[in-house]
């Protein structure tokens, strides 16, 4: 594998690609980060989130925000410092949410950091910028919570337009009550307004984002056993909550991905993968939990657009280890793929990007999103200093790997963890990578025998105005003779259908694509016909029938 023995080096390690073309690469800011500085940790990048032609990525200091217009040449628009640990990221509309964890941060964004045990200037929770104006980032809130944030995630409720709800996801110890009040660190079973076992949940009102606070704190980790431990010592996650608080099951998730759509959410909860039900966006419900005795830390979460299926990562060691080296099981920091039936999880399948790493680079499964290819489950992954990886998950059982693109180790003498990809996201057409030392990365996919140009543009037409990787939305595909393409080169691929029978449909659809008006959709009708006669001879009916589907929407059109 090109990928293995890369040199090393911070702006000049060699790099690998496969499937991928990097059409721009932009460093931080001069000045702004260096792997030698002591202080390096507290100005990591970190997380990605998307409105418009701008991406907003976090860091330890604050955060930046580039303009993406030109994707070939990426222009940083404004950089906020306002320090408080990795500084997760969502964006709704003209509001931007910021997770804040550290006791250093302050209510004001300081850099002076706060010194006391107890503290009015201490600030650990979400803060709320109004971005209008998106030069002048103002913060017209900021939520306190017992146990900080280490991570949110946005949903929104169909009866209640008015408002965006924020999931919080925070394992800090829990504050002292004279810092803020009602915060408490008896388990459940000693008080009942114990800040652990529970979630927060905040309501913003989107008219008056100054008046967000918290609505609900519903105990989704109720009587949760331990779970089964990993089986290499020390490979808990490195911000896992202290033991002394967790003679159970977790207290805390690391993140929540919801998909309000589906009125479902998967928590990446430390020792479980749990399915949360969302219909009641306020009151979130366990409704299944799955544990894995080679999963270290579930980490996060991402649905397939259908919501049948979940695949949950585990950060084994937090991130701050090499785990990919050839020796280190296949199972152990990758993703598990579970399919969703009756709303219950079922687990399949693992996946691990396949390149062996060496002892020298952080390596562990973490943040990604969906391709938007049309009858498939692609997703583009970041794994820290293993690089990006694109994965097709469509076959449960048979996780592959399509794509990747991998730098050199940024040290070749010892571990540096504060380097390589933190997340890699799908936004309109292009990957975008968060790079933690060396700053932003997109890239173009390529076609291959396994993607096809026709998958790759019909992925392109799906267009979103804003990006959060946590606050899943469906995807929908406009009538376009690139979808219905795709399925039939998945049909190909797949032989799922006779190839002279794939010949006759592929010369109808290209006559119809060169008519107009009334003649192009009575082709495109009589073509839906014959393809309903087709279904009984298909050995894939159902991508056969998501082709029928895409001829009819094109004879509406």
């Amino acid at each position: 594998d090109p990928r293995v023995g890369l040199r090393a080096g911070w702006l000049d390690a060699a790099q690998a690609i496969h499937n991928l073309e990097l059409i721009s690469h932009t460093d931080r800011p001069s000045g702004f980060f260096s792997p030698t500085n002591p202080g390096a940790f507290s100005l990591m990048n970190t997380d990605l989130a998307f409105r418009g032609t701008l991406a907003f990525q976090g860091s330890y200091h604050g955060f930046m925000i580039w303009d993406i217009a030109n994707p070939q040449h990426p222009s940083l628009r404004l950089s906020f410092p306002c320090p408080g640990g990795q500084a997760d990221l969502s964006v709704y509309g003209n509001l931007l949410f910021m997770s804040v964890e550290e006791r250093s941060a302050r209510v004001d964004c300081g850099t002076q950091g706060v010194h006391d045990t107890v503290s009015a200037a201490r600030f650990q929770g979400v803060r709320v910028f109004d971005i209008s104006d998106i030069d002048h980032p103002k913060q017209v809130a900021a939520v306190q919570t017992c146990r900080a944030s280490h991570t949110h995630t946005l949903i929104t409720d169909p009866n209640d337009p008015a408002n965006v709800f924020v999931y919080v996801s925070g394992y800090q110890p829990v504050r002292s009550p004279n810092e803020l009040a009602g915060c408490s660190k008896a388990l459940p079973t000693a008080d009942p307004n114990s800040a652990l076992f529970r979630l927060e949940v905040i309501r913003v009102p989107l008219a008056h984002p100054e008046q967000a606070r918290i609505v609900s704190s519903p105990r989704v980790f109720d009587n949760l056993p331990a779970p089964p431990q990993h089986s290499e010592p020390g490979a808990a996650g490195a911000d896992a909550a202290p033991s002394a608080e967790t003679p159970a099951g977790p207290s805390q998730c690391h993140d929540i991905t919801t998909y309000a759509a589906i009125g479902l959410a998967g928590g990446a909860c430390m020792g479980y993968g749990l399915l949360l039900d969302t219909r009641d966006v306020i009151n979130p419900k366990r409704i299944d939990a799955a544990s894995d005795s080679n999963f270290s830390y579930w980490h996060s979460a991402t649905f397939s657009n259908d919501g049948s299926k979940v695949l949950f990562t585990d950060e084994w060691g937090g991130g701050m280890g090499a785990r990919c080296r050839a020796t280190d099981k296949l199972e152990w920091g990758a993703d598990a793929i579970f399919t969703i039936s009756n709303r219950k999880l079922t687990q399949h399948s693992y996946y691990k990007m396949p390149a062996a790493q060496t002892p020298m680079e952080n390596c562990v499964a973490h943040n990604g999103s969906l391709i938007p290819v049309p009858g498939r489950d692609i997703m583009v992954q970041g794994w820290y200093q293993g690089g990006i990886s694109v994965v097709d998950f469509t076959d449960v059982n048979k996780p592959r790997e399509l794509a990747y693109f991998d730098r050199g180790p940024v040290d070749s003498t010892k571990l540096v963890f504060f380097a390589g990809v933190w997340s890699a996201y799908w936004y309109n057409g292009l990957i975008y990578g968060s790079e933690i030392s060396r700053g932003l990365d997109v890239f173009r996919l390529l076609p291959s025998d396994q993607l096809s140009v026709n998958e790759i543009e019909a992925a392109k037409l799906v267009h979103l105005e804003q990006f959060n990787a946590q606050m899943q939305q469906p995807i929908v595909w406009p009538a376009s003779f690139f979808v219905a393409r795709a399925y039939i080169d998945q049909l190909t691929r797949g032989e799922g259908l006779a190839s002279d029978v794939i010949d006759e449909i592929t010369r109808e659809l290209d006559t119809a694509e060169r008519m107009r008006g009334a003649s192009r959709r009575l082709v495109l009708k009589r073509l839906a016909l014959r393809l309903d006669g087709t279904a009984q001879r298909a050995r894939d009916v159902g991508r056969l029938r998501a082709l029928t589907a895409a001829v009819r929407k094109l004879a509406a059109a």
